[in-house]
């Protein structure tokens, strides 16, 4: 039979491969230990940090919809960062983006200057000159985010991986936004993917855990060498419980990116929304490589509220649908500040220079009926606009003419959208 579709490969993500008893579901190992066979002859199990049926059900299955030689689960997604950190050395220079995830940059940072566990050079992938800084710094390892966290930009990874071969460094992808229903960053050239499998793999908000997927056998060896020494393999029930949510990743993608483009096109009509961040829209910068690298833009997006930042707390406040928490990828639809929450650890200066403003929000939209959704976030601005007005009554007419010329803009571009009256365009 050829190469199974992604969707086929998760549906039956471990499915009909008991060797015991012939279960369609495969069983739970739970065990710390295995019997071995007879004196000085242990099996191919014998310690579960080293080793677990279970865990090695979701191994297999990852590399296999990522295309890579070697799947490792570990205990979060960012004890899957540290893993493949451990590549380099001291004298090695890592090279990251910007505006990587907040959690991620921390820990690089401090590897980098209170461990000098090796060099780090910040780089800025959307300037134009990105090529040439990083070729300036020499790395052994580039670390990729794509789409990014919180604003979505895009990186070109094929571009990265061709640059990446003629410094002879190795190209890690963290691949958490999108999954391997989405994109596949070593179809691309990528050497590694990162996943923390706590977002849409396991999909359901009641597993904290994370994968590494390497293209060469050998450097997944290697790897599994450093996770089992390290001891930042995942437990067994946990990759259970991420098998069991694998098997819905591609209709849950589906639904989630469905919602995701709706909200996206209720959000530009808004007044109160500053700008959006969705690599679906034609007008993102990222938008035609993103549409090159990837299955689907996904269902992450960001928006600045176009108000004072105390007003933050009036629209978290109003909301019903949406979540006010960390984390995403999960059914239910989450919203987070990222300033205060997953990037809290950056410096003020730092989120500044990544773009993350102070009333940034990020929506993770799950996969409830998006008319829900939409009526939740319309009922949060109104609450805002509601507050806007009760405070700054001279602020009434602003917000007032705002919405008109929104209307007007709208109905504007419907008007030169009639097929009808296209000859006079």
């Amino acid at each position: 039979m050829s190469k199974q579709h992604s969707a086929t490969v998760a549906a039956r993500a471990g499915i009909a491969q008991d060797s015991a008893y012939g279960a369609v579901t495969p069983p739970l190992y739970l065990t710390s230990t295995y019997e071995l066979k007879a004196f000085k002859q242990p099996g191919k199990y014998d310690y579960s940090r080293s080793n677990n049926p279970t865990r090695d059900l979701l191994g297999d299955a990852l590399a296999e919809l990522e295309g890579g030689a070697k799947g490792l689960i570990t205990g979060t997604g960012m004890s899957a960062c540290l893993l493949a950190l451990q590549l380099i050395g001291p004298e090695d220079t890592l090279v990251i983006p910007h505006d990587c995830y907040g959690g991620s940059y921390r820990l690089f940072l401090n590897l980098a200057t209170r461990k000098k566990a090796f060099k780090l050079v910040v780089v800025n992938f959307q300037q134009a000159d990105w090529v040439e800084q990083i070729k300036a710094a020499q790395p052994k390892m580039i670390w990729v985010e794509t789409p990014s966290n919180p604003l979505l930009q895009i990186t070109d990874v094929k571009a990265t991986a061709e640059l990446a071969k003629t410094l002879n460094a190795i190209l890690v992808v963290d691949n958490t936004f999108l999954s391997p229903a989405l994109q596949n960053p070593l179809a691309l050239g990528a050497d590694i993917v990162v996943h923390s499998t706590t977002k849409f793999i396991n999909g359901h908000s009641d597993i904290v855990g994370g994968a590494l997927i390497a293209k060469d056998a050998a450097v997944g060896d290697e790897l599994k060498w450093w996770a089992n020494c390290l001891g930042v393999t995942g437990g067994a029930f946990d990759a259970y419980q991420t098998l069991r949510g694998l098997r819905t990743l591609l209709p849950r993608i589906k639904q989630h990116q469905h919602n995701a483009e709706l909200v996206v096109d209720f959000l530009q009509k808004q007044p109160l929304v500053g700008r959006v961040y969705y690599p679906g829209l034609k007008e993102h910068p990222g938008h035609a490589i993103a549409k090159a690298q990837q299955h689907g833009f996904g269902s992450m997006l960001s928006f600045d509220l176009a108000a004072e930042e105390a007003y933050l707390a009036v629209f978290f406040a109003a909301l019903q649908c949406f979540t006010l928490a960390q984390s995403l990828g999960g059914i239910e639809s989450l919203i987070c500040h990222p300033g205060s929450m997953t990037h809290a650890s950056l410096d003020a200066a730092t989120q500044k220079a990544a773009g993350i403003g102070p009333t940034l929000i990020r929506l993770s939209v799950g996969i409830e009926d998006a008319q829900d959704l939409i009526a939740d976030l319309a009922q949060a601005f109104a609450a805002v606009d509601a507050a806007i007005k009760q405070n700054h009554p001279t602020e009434k007419v602003q917000s007032e003419q705002a919405a008109d010329s929104a209307l007007a803009k709208n109905e504007q571009q419907q008007f030169r959208l009639n097929p009808a009256l296209s000859v006079l365009w």
